[in-house]
């Protein structure tokens, strides 16, 4: 795949952040004997990680848990036995040798989203012990921190063969999502425009390419340029205080 050209493709849009995850599950599913199976993908809010990560699913079977606030030990191995097709029940031992031998007979990589609680909770080296016991490929996906994270916990540090930084949107990708999501054509200074101001946030671009649709369509307009737009932009600001 190459990671330089997104293309639509049906109702994927082939971002480069899309293809720059799946090379990382590529490089861990065709990693040499005795090398470490563990990668992980990184960067801000809103560079369409999950979204990478959700396209990398579907194309490889894996199983996928996004981890929640509230999540213990044996919470994240009963949600990785609910994606594994397992019977949730037993001790954290008894669930983690489930687990393991389940992925030693289904040859599955795994993508944990949100692999930063993992490592504010001290659970990232439970992490380890699956991928190191079963083989299969662990994905870890989290903010622009994760890697000084995990770079604490030495023994799981040690064990990343890929690390790959999320980037932000280009116009290119941008020009990808307004194909993929927007009904009218808009016009490329105004994509350029929203790219800009978005930050290159994947999902801020789609809120805007919405605004922008809603203006056209009330306008009654089939094409809409930067000249053209009278609406508001979605920066993701917050309000400033209101005065008394």
């Amino acid at each position: 795949m190459n990671a330089q050209t997104p293309t639509t493709r049906g109702t994927v849009a082939l971002l480069k952040n899309v293809a720059a995850c799946m090379v990382v599950m590529e490089k861990l599913r065709h990693r040499g004997s005795g090398r470490p199976g563990l990668g992980v993908f990184y960067g801000h809010s809103g560079f369409g990680k999950t979204y990478s990560a959700i396209y990398v699913q579907n194309r490889t079977g894996a199983a996928r848990v996004e981890v929640g606030d509230s999540w213990t030990r044996k919470v994240l191995l009963e949600k990785l036995c609910f994606e594994l097709n397992i019977e949730p029940k037993g001790t954290i031992p008894q669930l983690a040798d489930k687990v393991i031998e389940t992925l030693v007979d289904d040859d599955r990589p795994v993508i944990i989203d949100e692999a930063d609680k993992l490592c504010d909770r001290n659970m990232i080296e439970l992490v380890r012990e699956l991928q190191e016991a079963s083989g299969a490929p662990f994905l870890l996906l989290g903010e622009e921190k994760l890697p000084s994270k995990i770079a604490q916990v030495e023994r799981v540090h040690n064990r990343v063969l890929v690390w790959e930084p999320a980037q932000p949107c280009d116009l290119e990708d941008a020009r990808a999502l307004a194909r993929l999501v927007a009904p009218i054509e808009i016009a490329d200074d105004l994509i350029a425009h929203i790219c800009t101001i978005s930050g290159g946030r994947a999902r801020r671009i789609v809120v805007n390419l919405d605004l922008v649709t809603e203006y056209g369509r009330n306008a009654g307009l089939k094409s809409v340029s930067k000249a053209e737009y009278q609406g508001e932009f979605y920066t993701g600001a917050a309000p400033r205080p209101r005065g008394q």
